[in-house]
Order: structure tokens, then C-alpha cells, then sequence
């Protein structure tokens, strides 16, 4: 499904960190269960996913190793405790907004003519 990806760019940060609050990851791993679980909401490309974890990992919210896996060599992703923190932060704000849009959409739902 198509969406406008400005409502979604700036969260993308959020939801990658909420990925990796559960377990730890490869970059491959994280776009498809990104894809998955959004039913294909969210399909990122690595061009994408790539500077946003170096982004990420700049601001000391994620760490990355590098790990062998069946013969080849794969960088994964772990969130810190300041990520954490930011996560928890990124939760409460969207949270309080997304609840906002609810109320002024006063529980209506437009269906595509």
C-alpha cells in the first residue's frame, strides 16, 4: 500500500529503534521485518536504512558488530541505553500526537471514492 512518505519519514527512526529494543539485528533483517509487519507499509531500501543507522549510531543510540554468518560477514545492530531513553521519548510524543489526529478526526473514517 502506498502512503505519503512524509508522514512516515520522520518516524522511521522510532520504529527502527523499536526493532532493536527486541533483539538485535542485521540491516536485511530489520527491512523485512519492518515490510512484514506494516503489511508492506514500511519498505525501506538500504539506501535508506544505512544512513539512518549510521545517523543513529553517531547519536550513541545504537552500537553495531560485526558477526559471521554462514560464511559471510554481517554488521549487526544493538540499541544502547540512551536509546532506549530516546525510544521511550519518540513513544510518549507520537503517542500524544497520534491521539491528537484521532480526536480531531472525531473517530471518522474516509473511505476512497
Amino acid at each position: 500500500m502506498a502512503s505519503d512518505k512524509g508522514i512516515m519519514s520522520g518516524n522511521t527512526s522510532m520504529l527502527i529503534l523499536q526493532l532493536l529494543s527486541e533483539k538485535e539485528m542485521y540491516g536485511y533483517e530489520m527491512i523485512e521485518t519492518l515490510r512484514r509487519r506494516s503489511n508492506n507499509m514500511f519498505e525501506l531500501k538500504a539506501g535508506t536504512l544505512y544512513p539512518l543507522l549510521h545517523g543513529l549510531e553517531s547519536q550513541g543510540f545504537l552500537v553495531s558488530y560485526e558477526k559471521e554468518f554462514q560464511g559471510k560477514m554481517r554488521r549487526y545492530y544493538q540499541i544502547t541505553r540512551e536509546g532506549k531513553g530516546h525510544l521511550k521519548k519518540r513513544v510518549k510524543e507520537w503517542s500524544a500526537y497520534s491521539e491528537a489526529v484521532s480526536q480531531v478526526l472525531g473517530g471518522v473514517i474516509y473511505e476512497m471514492a
